[in-house]
Order: structure tokens, then C-alpha cells, then sequence
């Protein structure tokens, strides 16, 4: 079964300072990921970004969770963020490009 980790106390906190409702919304997509594996979730729930970084997309806000997968069914998360616009930001993929190499 998958599991879900965030990187640090850092990125617990990015998740932890969005609103209830949104926490609720990411909650219920690790749901669908643990039920049904990741490899049968796709967009709109998850979609690539960049190299080995994926996102999270709570669509309904724009709130945005950057995370790659692990040897072991395991999802690491590497940033919270609200986007405010179409694309995602190229300094919020740089920040977890950078918080990845935490994990090598």
C-alpha cells in the first residue's frame, strides 16, 4: 500500500498552514491513492512537473503539493503551496528540486 510522508517538519508545516478544507481535499486523494494505487490515479489529481517531481492538484483553490516517489509504494512531499497563477512557478519547482536532494 502507498504511503504518503511529507519531507520535514518544514513541509508539515507549509500542509498545516492551509485551510481545513483543503487539508480535507489532499487527505481524500492519499485516500484514492492508498485504495487504488498511484500507478491508476492520474490527472486531475496528479500530474507530472518536471523530471522525478509530480504534483498534487487540489484543483478546486489551486493549492498545489510537489512530491516524487520512493522505492516501497512511498510518496515524499517536498512543498505546499496555493498558486495563484496557470502555471506552476518556476521557483516553487526549484525549491523542491532543491529540498530532493534531502532525500540522495
Amino acid at each position: 500500500m502507498w504511503g504518503v510522508d511529507f519531507l520535514n517538519e518544514a513541509v508539515e508545516g507549509e500542509f498545516r498552514s492551509l485551510s481545513p478544507d483543503v487539508q480535507a481535499k489532499f487527505d481524500r486523494i492519499v485516500d484514492l491513492i492508498q485504495s487504488h494505487g498511484l500507478e491508476n490515479i492520474g490527472r486531475p489529481y496528479v500530474a507530472p512537473v518536471r523530471g522525478k517531481i509530480w504534483e498534487i492538484r487540489l484543483k478546486s483553490n489551486g493549492a498545489r503539493g510537489l512530491y516524487v516517489t520512493c522505492k516501497g509504494e512511498r510518496i515524499v512531499i517536498l512543498r505546499f503551496f496555493d498558486k495563484k497563477t496557470q502555471k506552476t512557478p518556476k521557483k516553487e519547482i526549484d525549491l523542491a528540486e532543491e529540498r530532493l536532494k534531502q532525500l540522495y
